[in-house]
């Protein structure tokens, strides 16, 4: 049960061997979405319209499940990393409870709300009701997704990135095999259509969740669930809502984002809003393999804090940065060079492949520049500044793009909406950059 290799290793391979798995695991992840939409697709423009208007519900769900997840890894890291093993094993198993505890309560926030929320957003009746058809099935699963990701993050606190990536990968494996069934009723399975794409997701989460208790219970992490440790304490569920509340915000504040584009975007056409749609299942494609190397430097630089060893932590934050700049050059090359190729896997329609060529061109600008924000946001959460971290947030997601996209598709039309996008990943950057040095010297 030895962490310290997490100090002792060579920065280069210790990065790899932690982000690889979760490079792997997060882009795998990714294609839950992608695969569903890529299915119903097939079905029509408005069941596919109706699964972009879910995203931003099921994105806070997320939301809610990775930040306060965040928490629990960042505390876990630390205190293994100051040999604390008791407050570790205290912190895992009450972030457990709670996580678990949070999956409940949000599902039933959508179940009751979701007719609302689709209302807000489209006046088509047909819409609302593939809408509502997918909401009841994939809400369900609700707390089995949460429970999941807390169990992750527990294993990503520890090093454990292979059970990780093997997890997810095994629910995402049973997605895809199951969709096409239950969406389109083949041999035995019946034909569910939308509601068939949310089943077969829920399916895919139990199984993961599945896999990774198969893994505890047969290779022991370095922290253990114990019933002793059940009743919450005031010092660690302080310190782990703490960094998971701006955590979950940091994820959360894509959902409403979405939301007010959707509101600019649904004025000019219902077109636009199925572009903005698809361009974020795109993008959760081309970030998440960032987002995975974070979750794997995350323990690393929250574990070599606690241990006082601020040069490890400097240098995986560099090499952390060079990397995720890296993924998303690739991913604006990918843009560029087959931006048709990507909208028409979720529409036949020329009009909307069109729109949508435009709007890759223009938002995969400011990829290059977004890998800053993305670095810098991630290492401020795993040196316990989540505070530091959601100024970064708010900034990408709320203070300046909304405003920018608003005043910008007045000036110059819809366009304006995806050059919002550039111009405050370029903000967006300069700010990150200033602010991880700021709290760097102070730590």
């Amino acid at each position: 049960m030895n962490q310290t290799y997490m100090k002792e290793k060579k920065i280069f391979p210790l990065v790899m061997s932690m982000a690889l798995p979760m490079m792997l695991s997060m882009a795998f992840n990714s294609l839950y979405n992608i695969v569903d939409s890529y299915f119903v697709a097939k079905l029509s423009e408005d069941a596919m319209t109706a699964l972009s208007l879910v995203y931003p519900a099921q994105n806070l769900l997320t939301a809610v499940a990775v930040g306060f997840g965040v928490g629990v890894n960042a505390m876990i890291s630390f205190y293994l990393g100051a040999q604390n093993q008791e407050k570790a094993d205290k912190t895992a198993t009450q972030g457990m409870v709670l996580g678990v505890l949070h999956g409940v309560l949000l599902m039933l926030l959508f179940l009751c709300g979701m007719n609302w929320f689709l209302g807000m957003f489209t006046k088509s009746d047909a819409v609302r009701a593939l809408g509502m058809e997918y909401s009841n099935v994939v809400f369900l699963f609700s707390a089995i997704v949460t429970g999941g990701i807390t169990l992750e993050k527990i294993f990503q606190a520890v090093g454990r990135m292979r059970a990780t990536m093997v997890s997810m990968i095994a629910g995402f494996v049973t997605n895809i095999v199951l969709d096409p069934l239950l969406i389109f009723g083949i041999g035995p399975f019946p034909r569910m259509e939308i509601a068939g794409a949310a089943l077969a997701t829920g399916i895919g989460q139990v199984i993961t969740l599945l896999v990774y208790l198969i893994y505890y219970v047969a290779d022991p992490l370095p922290v253990k669930l114990h019933k002793k440790y059940l009743r919450p304490e005031g010092e660690i569920c302080g310190k782990t809502y703490g960094i998971g509340i701006p955590a979950t915000l940091n994820m959360a504040l894509p959902s409403l984002l979405i939301s007010a584009l959707n509101s600019i975007l649904a004025a000019y056409s219902q077109g636009y809003v199925l572009v903005l749609g698809v361009y974020y299942k795109l993008q959760t494609f081309i970030y998440l393999p960032s987002n995975g190397i974070i979750q794997g430097i995350r323990p690393l630089i929250g574990y070599n804090y606690g241990a006082g060893e601020r040069k490890r932590v400097e240098q995986i934050y560099r090499l952390t940065l060079e990397l995720t700049a890296g993924i998303m050059a690739a991913g604006t090359a990918l843009c560029w060079l087959i931006p048709g190729g990507l909208i028409g896997l979720f529409t036949e329609n020329p009009e909307t492949i069109t729109i949508g060529i435009m709007a890759l061109h223009i938002i995969s600008l400011g990829f290059i520049l977004s890998a800053v924000s993305v670095t810098g946001s991630g290492a401020l959460e795993a040196l316990g500044q989540g505070m530091a971290s959601l100024v970064i947030s708010v900034m990408r997601y709320v203070a300046v793009i909304i405003p920018a996209a608003f005043v910008l598709s007045r000036l110059i039309g819809v366009t304006g909406v995806w050059w919002a996008f550039v111009c405050t990943e370029s903000v967006t950057a300069m700010v990150a950059y200033v602010l991880y040095r700021k709290v760097w010297k102070r730590a």
